[in-house]
């Protein structure tokens, strides 16, 4: 006689099965890399030109990294008159990228360097 699938009797026989595959262990590599969860740091530098205006670079300054206020955007803007390049801000690599590219949008020279 077979047995139903519903019987306890079929019902043990596929727990230990399933206890079975729930022991087997798998061995894993060793992490190479720590996974600290921080993103690496980049400085996005503004460099000077002779073609715009400070208003202008203040005011591309601020549109650009909206958490510029109005005294550190022309601290900015005079540190790269008067030195070549001025640091804008320090953030990971998708932020800095956005900001390069905003910046340039504004036809500012910007570059990104790793912090």
């Amino acid at each position: 006689m077979v047995t139903p699938w519903w019987s306890p009797a079929n019902a043990m026989r596929t727990y230990d099965r399933i206890a079975l595959v729930g022991e087997t262990r798998t061995e894993s590599a060793p992490r190479t890399e720590p996974t600290t969860g921080i993103l690496p740091p980049y400085a996005v530098i503004l460099h000077n030109d002779d073609v715009n205006d400070m208003e202008h670079v203040i005011r591309s300054l601020r549109r650009s990294v909206p958490s510029l206020s109005a005294e550190r955007a022309t601290e900015i803007m005079l540190e790269a008159h008067n030195h070549g390049r001025a640091l804008v801000i320090v953030c990971p690599l998708e932020l800095a990228e956005l900001y390069q590219t905003r910046l340039q949008s504004c036809h500012l020279t910007a570059t990104i360097e790793k912090a």
